[in-house]
C-alpha cells in the first residue's frame, strides 16, 4: 500500500508531503497506481523546485519521497506553493478514492521533527 502524508503548518496550510510504499496493484514495472502516484508526486517536486525562490527540502529513496517547503517563502512563493500542493492533494485524494485498498492519504501537523 502507498501511504501519503500531507503536513500542515499551524496556519492550516500545506507545508509538505511524504509518499511511502508500493501500491501492489500490478507487477513491478506495470503498476499503474504506483506510476500515477509517482508521476504526481515527482511533478509537484519539480514544479516547486522550478517556481520557488527557495528550494524545498527533498529526499528520495526507493519507495519513499519526502518534500518540505522552505520556511522563508515570500508571500508570492507561498501562493505558488499552495497551488502546486493543493493540485497534488486533489490528484492523490482522487486516486485514493478510486483505488482505496492501494493508496491511503492522511494529514499531520508539521513539526520540527517532521
Amino acid at each position: 500500500m502507498i501511504r501519503v502524508t500531507f503536513w500542515r503548518g499551524r496556519d492550516g496550510e500545506l507545508g509538505g508531503f511524504r509518499v511511502t510504499g508500493h501500491a501492489g496493484y500490478g507487477p513491478k514495472g506495470g503498476d499503474i497506481v504506483c506510476a500515477a502516484v509517482s508521476a504526481l508526486a515527482q511533478t509537484a517536486v519539480l514544479g516547486l523546485e522550478d517556481q520557488l525562490e527557495g528550494k524545498p527540502q527533498v529526499t528520495i529513496r526507493d519507495g519513499d519521497l519526502q518534500c518540505r517547503l522552505p520556511a522563508d517563502l515570500s508571500p508570492a512563493g507561498a501562493r505558488t506553493a499552495r497551488v502546486i500542493l493543493r493540485t497534488l492533494e486533489v490528484g492523490l485524494n482522487t486516486i485514493a478514492t478510486d483505488y482505496r485498498p492501494y493508496v491511503q492519504v492522511e494529514y499531520k501537523t508539521l513539526t520540527s521533527e517532521t
